[in-house]
C-alpha cells in the first residue's frame, strides 16, 4: 500500500491547509466550476482521459478541491459514483472518500512540500526526493482496471531537479495513471512539463459562488458568516478567492486590514509603539498565516494606491489617500516601494529571516517614502 510517509501524516501541519478550516480533500462541494467538472467527468466516462492535467488559476479558488474531487471519482468503484451525468460526486462516507481524506488510499500519491519536525517549517520547495517516490508508487501492481492518481500540490513549487524527475514520468506514463498538477503560477513550470499536460484554467469565483463557498467552509468550521456590511468589504478584498475570504473572515483578517488602513492613513508618520506591538504579534510562530495575510493585504493596498494615483481615478476607494500621499513626481518611488517590500518578503521566507525585523523595516520604508 502506498501510504503517505510520516511527514505527510495529516496530524502534522500542511502548507495548503488554512488553520481552523477543512482541507480541500475534506471539502465536499465545489462551487463556481461546474463546466470544468463536467468536462472532466465526460472525459473519464468516455474512456479518453488524458494522463496529465494542469489545473491552474489564482490561489484559493478551488483548484485542489477539484483535484481531490476528481481523484475520489476516478479511484472509487462504480457503485460509489454518482449516477448523474457530468458530475464527479461520490458518496461522502464511502470507503474511498474516507481513505482519501486520511491520505491512506493505495491508489493515491500526493507530492508537496515536506514538513521538517525539527525546524518546524515546511520546505521552501518540493525537493527531488519527494518526486523519486513516484518510481515505487507507479511500479506497484494495480488491480484489474485500477487507477493510480498523483497530485502535485503545488507544481509551481517544484525545484528544478524535482521538475525534471517528474517530467520523466509524464513522458512515459504507465497505463491508467493520472497526474493532476495544481499551480497558481503555471509560468514557473518547465515548458516541457506544461507541454505534457492538458490545461484547465479556473477563474476567480463570482459573487454568488464566492459567498456560497465561504458560507459552506465557515459552517464546517463552526464559524459565523460576516454581516452584510462586513461581507461587502470582505468580498472586495477577497477578489474571487475563497481562501482569502476565509482568512479575512475567520482569522481576524478584516481587523488586520483596518490596522493597515490606519497605518497608511497616519502617514507620513508611523505610530511606532503600535508598529512594535503589531510586529511582536506577527512574528510569533503561531501567527504564520496572519503574518502572510499582513503582507498580502499591505502589498495589495499599496498596489491599489499606486494604481489609483497613476490613473487619477476619482472613484477608487483609495483615491483620496492616494492623492494625499503620492504626488505625481513621487509615483515611481511608491511603485519601487511596492516592489522592494514584495522582494524582501520573499527573501525573508526563503532565508528564514527575522519576521519582527522585517515588519519594522517595512514600516520604516513606508515612513521614509511618505516623508520624502
Amino acid at each position: 500500500m502506498a501510504r503517505a510517509p510520516a511527514h505527510e501524516d495529516e496530524t502534522l501541519p500542511e502548507a495548503d491547509r488554512l488553520d481552523g478550516f477543512p482541507h480541500p480533500r475534506e471539502t465536499r462541494e465545489l462551487f463556481g466550476h461546474a463546466e470544468t467538472e463536467q468536462e472532466l467527468a465526460q472525459a473519464f466516462a468516455s474512456g479518453r482521459m488524458h494522463h496529465a492535467w494542469l489545473i491552474a488559476g489564482p490561489e484559493g479558488i478551488g483548484k485542489a478541491t477539484l483535484a481531490y474531487r476528481l481523484t475520489r471519482h476516478v479511484l472509487a468503484p462504480r457503485a460509489e459514483r454518482d449516477a448523474g451525468a457530468g458530475t464527479l460526486k461520490i458518496a461522502p462516507n464511502s470507503p474511498t472518500a474516507r481513505q482519501i481524506r486520511a491520505l491512506a488510499h493505495p491508489g493515491l500519491l500526493v507530492l508537496r512540500r515536506p514538513y521538517d519536525v525539527r525546524s518546524k517549517r515546511h520546505a521552501a520547495s518540493i525537493p527531488v526526493d519527494e518526486v523519486r517516490r513516484l518510481k515505487a508508487f507507479l511500479g506497484l501492481t494495480a488491480g484489474d482496471g485500477a487507477w493510480r492518481v498523483v497530485i502535485v500540490d503545488a507544481a509551481d513549487e517544484l525545484n528544478v531537479n524535482a521538475a525534471n524527475a517528474l517530467l520523466k514520468s509524464l513522458e512515459e506514463p504507465p497505463g491508467r495513471a493520472l497526474f493532476l498538477l495544481i499551480a497558481s503560477e503555471p509560468s514557473r513550470l518547465l515548458p516541457t512539463v506544461r507541454s505534457r499536460c492538458r490545461r484547465l484554467l479556473l477563474a476567480p469565483l463570482t459573487g454568488t459562488a464566492l459567498r456560497q463557498a465561504s458560507e459552506a467552509a465557515l459552517a464546517a468550521a463552526q464559524k459565523d458568516m460576516p454581516g452584510p456590511d462586513r461581507w461587502r468589504l470582505l468580498e472586495r478584498l477577497a477578489e474571487g478567492s475563497v481562501r482569502r475570504a476565509l482568512l479575512l473572515a475567520g482569522s481576524g483578517g478584516l481587523e488586520l486590514y483596518e490596522r493597515i488602513e490606519a497605518v497608511l492613513g497616519a502617514l507620513p508618520s508611523v505610530d511606532w509603539p503600535a508598529a512594535h506591538a503589531l510586529a511582536d504579534q506577527l512574528s510569533q510562530s503561531a501567527n504564520e498565516q496572519r503574518f502572510a495575510a499582513f503582507y498580502d493585504l499591505l502589498l495589495e493596498m499599496l498596489w491599489r494606491l499606486v494604481h489609483a494615483r497613476a490613473l487619477e481615478s476619482p472613484v477608487a476607494p483609495e483615491a483620496a489617500l492616494a492623492r494625499r500621499l503620492i504626488s505625481a513626481t513621487r509615483l515611481p518611488a511608491w511603485a519601487a516601494l511596492w516592489e522592494d517590500i514584495g522582494r524582501e518578503r520573499a527573501e525573508a521566507a526563503l532565508l528564514n529571516l527575522d519576521k519582527r525585523a522585517l515588519v519594522l523595516g517595512t514600516f520604516a520604508k513606508l515612513e521614509r517614502v511618505a516623508q520624502l
